[in-house]
């Protein structure tokens, strides 16, 4: 286990800017508010993976640091603190590229073909272009680059949710094949997965995913939250309010039972009963989740405003995640008999 002279466990987290920049509101459950926690009890290093997304983002290359600006201000409003966690971008540690080299030559083919998220990323963009030629080594090696993310800290763990934990299995395979080969260097990497980590519906029912364009993002206006909340997802068979209503199965009421903990159960009896209708529901959801995202899309403002102080942060979070790094990649050269 990687522990601090303070016997912190040491954790690493990071996500990928996508084409819109800002993070959505699952994000924001489902892993920053678990960060926040965490920044208090471990050695937390938060990190902007923009090597992972130029696998398919590669034609447009030149808008990705935009990206990371934006998920770095996502972090921060929402609650991150780069005195306590390093806040970095992965291409300004370039150690990371360094031990993906090294993995990748150990690393059988076979283990990253059998990768799920490698099948239906290659179908996905295949049947977006003629032929395969949109299909990028990069995007095969991603998990090898991904185990070269998190064996770099030797983290003891990652974040993740109920659905990924198998997503690290391949990093902690390489991490034994190396340790194999090698001698023992690497620690393999648990999954951190908080019980009380909330799951949140996109506005159409499926997973929240900017891909699917169902997300309200930590950046939307008041009234951008209010078009897409009268757009979302309701009980299909309730058309008039007398119409009983299945709470668990519409969209809104979930939302509610996440910003409203202490008073949807009311709503939702309402729901069942009839006694109110679904334009009732949306607009109180509304209201709620205005409330709660007006201080982040505040801070969030304040913080792209001052732009070189943001930058300021990330090279200091970049300098601090090298001295780890370094240190690491001294024992990967010594073990693997590199001068």
């Amino acid at each position: 286990m990687a522990e601090t002279s303070q016997g912190r466990k040491r954790i690493l987290s990071g996500m990928q800017p996508t084409g819109t920049g800002a993070l959505h509101i699952g994000n924001l459950e489902g892993a920053l508010r678990n960060w926040v926690q965490m920044q208090d009890e471990t050695e937390l290093y938060c990190c902007i993976v923009d090597w992972h997304a130029l696998t398919t983002r590669y034609a447009e290359a030149n808008k990705i640091w935009e990206s990371c600006l934006e998920v770095a201000a996502d972090y921060i409003a929402a609650g991150i603190d780069p005195k306590k966690a390093p806040v970095f971008v992965q291409s300004q540690v370039k150690e990371h590229a360094e031990l993906h080299l090294l993995l990748s030559m150990i690393t059988p083919l076979g283990w990253l073909e059998r990768v799920p998220s490698f099948k239906e990323k290659r179908d996905l963009m295949e049947s977006k272009a003629e032929g395969d030629e949109s299909v990028s080594y990069g995007l095969l090696g991603y998990p090898c680059l991904q185990a070269a993310d998190i064996l770099l800290y030797r983290a003891h763990a990652v974040p993740v949710g109920k659905d990924q934990a198998a997503h690290l299995e391949i990093s902690r395979e390489i991490a034994r094949r190396f340790n194999h080969l090698y001698g023992e260097v690497f620690p393999e990497p648990k999954s951190h997965i908080s019980e009380t980590t909330a799951v949140i519906p996109g506005l159409d029912g499926r997973k929240m995913s900017k891909s699917y364009g169902n997300a309200i993002f930590m950046a939307d206006s008041a009234d951008e939250v209010a078009k897409k909340v009268m757009g979302a997802f309701t009980t299909p068979t309730k058309m008039r309010k007398t119409d009983p209503g299945v709470p668990e199965s519409c969209v809104v009421c979930q939302l509610r039972k996440v910003y409203d903990p202490e008073g949807y159960k009311t709503s939702w009896d309402e729901d069942r009963a009839g006694e109110r209708g679904c334009v009732q529901s949306k607009r109180e959801l509304i209201e709620i989740l205005n409330s709660t995202l007006e201080p982040i899309r505040k801070r969030r403002r304040e913080i792209l405003d001052d732009r070189a102080e943001l930058e300021r942060i990330l090279k200091d979070g970049a300098d601090r995640a090298r001295e780890a790094a370094v240190t690491t990649m001294n024992m990967v050269r010594s073990a693997m008999g590199f001068k």
